[in-house]
């Protein structure tokens, strides 16, 4: 099956809530993370010094003390001794130099704070314990790594419930804009993005839902405005339209007479058009469903149309739908297919799926892009131009049954539309395969 450039014109926005919601969680966890190792780490540093401080005074008190025992002759206390072995080499050597210093070290085993001296060409040296102070810092770092994880853990879940709250915010927003491509014109963001007044917008999440609303609102009130003045155009021509028509039928035979009478019969169409573009614009319209076998009704409604087209039943279906509209679609479809394709056209039925080919050169790319354009269409080669309209209603009946059109074309060459219908599982009956049946001009 040739594959599809065009749908019922879906707009697809590409879905970035979930992962702003991830770089929100990851920014927040890791903010977090970041102000609780510098919090630590400046706490850490403090009790250290603090500690280091005390420990440093003793000493020193101790040395001072230690000093006046030695120089009165006096035994030195159990904490005191000269040139004692455990004493650092680098403090040694500055009390040997007649310097006083202290510095961490250890002594059997244990942390300890030294303080030395000079005495009589020898060190004096002094110790205070140092390894309790030590435990006590080791403690309060591990109370400080377990606050900090519970405060990173209350900081990320209170950050991922604020992300997921803009998060849901901006998902519904995105949700409101799909609906509003999709023709959804009535679709509005929650009540509490209604001010009248953006300035006063909460948050920036909320000026932007205002924002989306002011522009449905602005959106809705033109194409409401531009639909009532095509109906209001189309229904004051009918009048006037009739009129003509009637003075054309007195008019005298002659070529001056059928040419008059082929402009009028134009216009008359396109008035007919236009009104039934207004009424689909207005989705003020309803198929009238009913069961029907689809192989029957596409022959007859080729049939009817008048041109030459080709009917194939490949899978007959027996299915819900609304005749009058189908024969529209179908004779709008093959209209089409003569006016800027090539012949042969073929009508091909394969259960709920209807395609129409021609020969010609294809759909252009703007429309395979963009969908149909009403008054805008393709010169042909044969001169034949049209309005734009046919396949613009082809597809708003589509919509009006539920059925999906779809344009292409062929790898061959030539325009390929397809209208899928939703099918009854279960009400089709068997059809020869390839019955083929000509539609007669």
């Amino acid at each position: 099956m040739t594959k599809h450039r065009h749908g019922r014109l879906r707009p697809r926005i590409p879905s970035f809530t979930a992962t702003l919601y991830w770089k929100f969680a990851v920014t927040i966890a890791g903010v977090a993370c970041l102000v609780a190792v510098v919090l630590s780490l400046l706490v850490h540093n403090s009790a250290a010094r603090q500690n280091a401080d005390f420990a440093r005074k003793e000493a020193l008190a101790r040395l001072d003390s230690a000093a006046d025992n030695y120089s009165f002759g006096d035994p030195l206390e159990s904490y005191a001794g000269v040139d004692p072995p455990d004493l650092p080499s680098s403090l040694r050597s500055v009390a040997l130099h007649g310097g006083r210093g202290t510095m961490l070290g250890h002594y059997k085993g244990r942390s300890t704070m030294w303080a030395a001296g000079p005495a009589d060409g020898k060190a004096l040296a002094v110790r205070v314990d140092y390894a309790q102070s030590e435990k006590a810092i080791s403690s309060l770092d591990r109370a400080i790594a377990g606050s900090a994880v519970l405060a990173v853990g209350i900081t990320a879940l209170a950050g991922l419930f604020a992300a997921s709250r803009i998060s849901r915010r901006l998902h519904d927003t995105a949700q409101v804009a799909r609906r509003i491509s999709a023709g959804d014109l009535d679709a509005r963001v929650g009540k509490g993005c209604t001010s009248s007044r953006p300035e006063r917008a909460h948050d920036e999440v909320t000026a932007v839902a205002h924002a989306l609303n002011s522009m449905a609102s602005a959106l809705q009130s033109r194409i409401k405005t531009e639909q009532r003045f095509t109906a209001d155009v189309a229904h004051e021509l009918r009048t006037p339209l009739t009129g003509l028509h009637a003075a054309a039928e007195l008019l005298p035979p002659g070529r001056p007479t059928e040419l008059v009478r082929d402009r009028v019969q134009a216009l008359r169409r396109l008035t007919e058009d236009l009104l039934e573009i207004s009424r689909l614009d207005a989705r003020v319209e309803q198929a009238n469903l009913d069961m029907h076998r689809l192989g029957p009704l596409v022959s007859q409604a080729v049939f009817s149309t008048g041109l030459d087209a080709e009917v194939h039943v490949v899978e007959d279906a027996v299915l819900e739908t609304d005749r009058r509209r189908l024969d529209r679609i179908i004779g709008n479809l093959i209209a089409n297919a003569h006016r800027h394709g090539s012949p042969p056209v073929v009508v091909t039925v394969h259960g709920s799926l209807i395609s129409v080919r021609d020969h010609g050169d294809g759909y252009p790319d703007d429309l395979l892009d963009h969908g149909p354009q009403r008054f805008r269409t393709e010169s042909t080669a044969s001169g034949k131009k049209g309005h734009g309209l046919g396949l613009t209603i082809a597809v708003g009946q589509a919509q009006v049954l539920n059925a999906d059109l779809h344009f292409s074309n062929a790898p061959d060459g030539g325009a390929v539309t397809t209208l899928v219908l939703r099918s009854v599982p279960g009400l089709a009956d068997e059809v020869g395969n390839d019955e083929t049946w000509r539609g007669e001009t």
